[in-house]
């Protein structure tokens, strides 16, 4: 597949400060890009890998910080990949000490002022953690905290940072007993005793089962399966299970699976840049494109991999990928794939992929194309392909 000479392009390959460090870097980068989404292409399990990327997504770290550059690949094969069906307390911990969390969101850095560290250098707590943790991650914007709350769990953080030299394997996570701010915290209506990591366990292991991150939890995913505006029965329905089981994520993904508004009506959802480009090589039967072409794929559709514009993630909603230059950027995209895929029938494509679905009017246009690139466009950027 050919380079494709857009501006969006240049998004996909992030530049790096240190010149000496920064093609090495860039190239980890692509490859690890390219390998999670061959992963998807190539799977016998899609519905894991999906889990993968919406937990992803959940927990973003964005190379839009360099130093997560090299590491983004590594904290969704390390604190994602292996807990998307198992507790929502492990994956949570997991992700909360994986180095690309910590220096995404400025904690490994965050020290107690009245720490032992904090006396001798004058420095302060960061609160970026604390604070995405509570809004973003589990209890949500509505969850019930405070400032006064953020502060303090910045407070509990305090030393969960990346080890240094002798102390441990440099860069993998350590507690610093000399950044924790000593004493006693109080949040959410309770009283953290002073301590150690234990402090930051407690209140991981309490918010990974509060009815607060079950009912945030329960939307994300609804939405994300279902519709782009949950249906309250059915975040009703998973959030329960969520309580019920400890937050067993096998036992939530089948109750939100299992709804019937998960499968009637059909092509609800909007398919991401990300998923876009996933089906159409799925249908391709997995092409052999360049590593740098999947990745510029995903940057010319308008996102790149593990590139969130902020901690929030990537939206999960139709009219985020429905503007009109967000459009262009499809047929553009269509273009080029049908250009580079001359001996593909669309029409048996289209049969294959979407062909219960497929409207009158589609069938037409594919159809009444004039040519075998023509009507690989209509398929690709047909309405029922370009929804799930």
């Amino acid at each position: 597949m050919p380079a494709v000479a857009t501006p969006q392009v240049a998004a996909a390959i992030p530049k790096v400060a240190a010149p000496t460090q920064g093609e090495p870097l860039r190239q980890i980068y692509i490859g690890e890009a390219a390998a999670r989404t061959r992963a998807a292409v190539a799977s016998t399990t899609p519905l894991y890998e999906r889990l993968v990327q919406f937990w992803s997504n959940h927990f973003t770290v964005s190379i839009e910080r360099p130093a997560v550059l090299a590491i983004a690949g590594a904290f969704e094969r390390e604190a994602i990949r292996p807990h998307v069906t198992g507790k929502f307390h492990d994956l949570l911990r997991a992700v909360v000490m994986h180095p690309a969390m910590l220096l995404y969101l400025d904690n490994a850095q965050s020290i107690g002022p009245d720490s032992i560290a904090g006396r001798r250098r004058n420095k302060g707590i960061n609160e970026n953690l604390a604070r995405e943790m509570l809004e973003l991650h589990t209890l949500g914007v509505d969850g019930g905290y405070t400032q006064a709350d953020v502060t303090a769990f910045a407070r509990i953080l305090t030393g969960w940072t990346l080890a240094h030299g002798p102390d441990g394997e440099s860069g993998s996570f350590m507690f610093e007993p000399r950044m924790h701010e000593p004493g006693d915290k109080s949040l959410c209506g309770m009283t953290i005793r002073g301590g150690g990591q234990e402090e930051g366990e407690a209140m991981l292991a309490w918010l990974a089962i509060h009815p607060s991150t079950a009912r945030f939890v329960a939307t994300k995913l609804v939405r994300h399966f279902i519709a782009d505006d949950p249906p309250r029965a059915a975040v009703d329905a998973v959030a329960a299970v969520f309580r019920s089981t400890g937050g067993d994520l096998a036992a939530v993904t089948r109750a939100v699976i299992g709804r019937p508004e998960a499968w009637d009506p059909p092509l609800t959802k909007m398919r991401s840049p990300n998923d876009l480009v996933i089906a159409t090589l799925r249908a391709l039967d997995n092409p052999p494109w360049e590593d740098k072409e999947i990745v510029r794929s995903m940057a010319l559709l308008g996102q790149p991999v593990w590139a969130a514009p902020s901690p929030a993630g990537w939206p999960d909603r139709a009219d985020s990928w429905l503007g009109p230059e967000a459009l262009m950027r499809r047929l553009q995209w269509a273009d080029i794939v049908a250009r580079n895929a001359p001996r593909a029938d669309a029409t048996e494509l289209a049969q294959a992929t979407i062909g219960p679905a497929m409207g009158p009017a589609t069938q037409a246009a594919i159809a009444d194309a004039g040519n075998p690139r023509e009507r690989m466009v209509m398929w690709l950027a047909s309405r029922e392909f370009e929804r799930r």
